[in-house]
C-alpha cells in the first residue's frame, strides 16, 4: 500500500489531502487461491486456540490441505501470522480509504472512519481476536504495527485539520493527544466486544463514540 499526499483547494487555502492506494487486489492476483485459504484457516485457528497452542497440522486441516503444503508458502507459524496481518491490513485500509474519500465534511469523514473500523472488525471476528490478542503485543512485528498506526494517524490528521479549516473543530487541539484519544477509544470498544464474545452489535457503538469525540463529557 502507499500513501499519496495531494493538494486541494479548501476555502481559498491549500490543504494536504491523503489519498490511499492499496494494492491488495493486485497482490491477490499474484498468489494462488490456496495461499489465501491457508491464511483464512490460520486466522480461524489462531482465534480459537491462540498462536502458541495452534499447530501447522491444525491449520492445514482447517484449510483442507496437506501439512507440507503450508511450507510451500510460509516458513512457520510466525510467518503465517505476519502475512495474515499484512493481508488483512491491506484490505482494512482499502475499505477505510473508500469510506473517508466518499465523504465531504470532516465530521462525516470521522464518523465513516469509525463506522468502517468497527464494521470491518465485526464482519471478521477472527481478525479482531487475532489482532487484539496476538498481534499488537508482539515485539517481533512491532514495525508492522507502527506502519499500521501511522496510516491511521495520517488519516486522522487529515480529518482533524479539515475540521479546523471548516470551523467545526477547535484550533487549540493537541493533535497527538486527539489522535490517540480517537484510536484508543475505538480499540477499547473492540477489546470489550471481543471479550464479550461478540454478543452485541459492535457497529452500534459508532454514533456514541462520535458523540463523545465531538461533545465530550461536560454538561451542556
Amino acid at each position: 500500500m502507499k500513501i499519496i499526499f495531494d493538494i486541494i483547494m479548501n476555502d481559498n487555502s491549500f490543504v494536504p489531502y491523503i489519498r490511499i492506494e492499496v494494492m491488495a487486489v493486485q497482490k491477490k492476483k499474484e498468489r494462488p487461491d490456496k495461499y489465501y485459504s491457508i491464511l483464512n484457516a490460520a486466522g480461524t485457528v489462531f482465534a480459537r486456540l491462540g498462536l502458541h497452542k495452534a499447530t501447522i497440522a491444525q491449520i492445514a486441516q482447517e484449510a483442507g490441505v496437506a501439512d507440507g503444503t503450508i511450507y510451500l508458502y510460509f516458513k512457520n507459524k510466525d510467518d503465517i501470522l505476519y502475512q495474515f496481518m499484512s493481508f488483512k491490513s491491506d484490505l482494512f485500509f482499502e475499505s477505510m480509504g473508500r469510506a473517508v474519500q466518499g465523504s465531504d465534511t470532516a465530521d462525516v469523514k470521522l464518523r465513516n472512519l469509525i463506522l468502517c473500523h468497527l464494521t470491518e472488525f465485526q464482519q471478521d471476528r477472527d481478525m479482531a481476536i487475532v489482532f487484539q490478542s496476538e498481534v499488537r503485543y508482539r515485539r517481533d512485528i512491532a514495525s508492522k504495527i507502527k506502519d499500521i498506526s501511522k496510516i491511521y494517524f495520517d488519516l486522522l490528521t487529515e480529518i482533524i485539520e479539515q475540521g479546523q479549516n471548516e470551523g467545526v473543530l477547535r484550533q487549540d487541539l493537541f493533535m497527538g493527544l486527539v489522535k490517540r484519544f480517537v484510536l484508543g477509544a475505538v480499540e477499547g470498544v473492540i477489546n470489550t466486544w471481543v471479550a464479550a464474545d461478540g454478543k452485541y452489535d459492535l457497529v452500534s457503538m459508532a454514533d456514541p463514540l462520535m458523540e463523545l469525540y465531538l461533545n465530550g463529557i461536560k454538561a451542556r
